[in-house]
């Protein structure tokens, strides 16, 4: 199980947990980019991490570079080393007011450069991969279960990761681990929630997703 925070949806670390027979990798905090001098999903997975998944959860951290190039040799290999039983993704939107679950990763229309000024030619993440990939997830019932829980954070479901780094890692993951894998957009800090809130947030969404697999 691996969570993974980058860079937004105008626009990551790692941790892995592992909970019984299952292995919860956190990719936490692409790099600050663009208008994102603080990455407030890298906060917002330090957050998680103080509040932990319980005991039977261990967690590992490392950080990716906002670079497309870099999420293409990183994801295989930490995919192969770890053999997760689920990726959750965490990055930050500028357009986001919720906590934002993202249904599924998109293949083409990458044409923003990275930190690296760099565009894959071919503007699409896998060539001749199909057009979207679908989370095995349901993030409309995990959405509707955090949010009767009263947490106090919006919690909303998006088909429609941005076509950034976020979208690209997103498809890339649901690619390699055959829709096992999950986004989440938090907003950026205090617009309107602090970095406690959103490591909440995580918290209860991925003990959710934790439930339903």
């Amino acid at each position: 199980f691996r969570v993974e925070e980058l860079g937004g949806r105008v626009g990551g670390s790692d941790q892995t947990v592992g909970l019984d027979n299952k292995a919860l990798q956190v990719r936490r905090g692409f790099e600050p980019f663009g208008e994102h001098a603080v990455n407030s999903s890298w906060v917002a997975v330090q957050e998680l991490e103080q509040l932990g998944l319980g005991e039977a959860v261990d967690l590992y951290v490392c950080e990716v570079p906002v670079e497309y190039q870099a999420v293409q040799s990183l994801l295989p290999l930490l995919w192969k080393e770890h053999q997760p039983q689920l990726v959750v993704h965490v990055g930050v939107s500028g357009l986001a007011t919720t906590v934002t679950l993202e249904q599924c990763g998109h293949n083409n229309g990458y044409q923003r450069l990275d930190n690296c000024s760099f565009c894959p030619a071919s503007n699409c993440c896998m060539e001749n991969g199909p057009d979207c990939i679908h989370s095995v997830l349901d993030m409309e019932t995990v959405c509707k279960r955090v949010s009767d829980s009263d947490i106090g954070v919006a919690v909303s479901v998006s088909k429609d990761a941005g076509r950034y780094l976020c979208d690209y890692t997103y498809y890339t993951s649901l690619y390699l681990g055959h829709g096992r894998s999950a986004f989440i957009h938090v907003p950026p800090l205090g617009k309107p929630y602090r970095s406690q809130d959103l490591g909440r947030a995580l918290q209860a969404l991925i003990l959710e997703m934790l439930n339903l697999l």
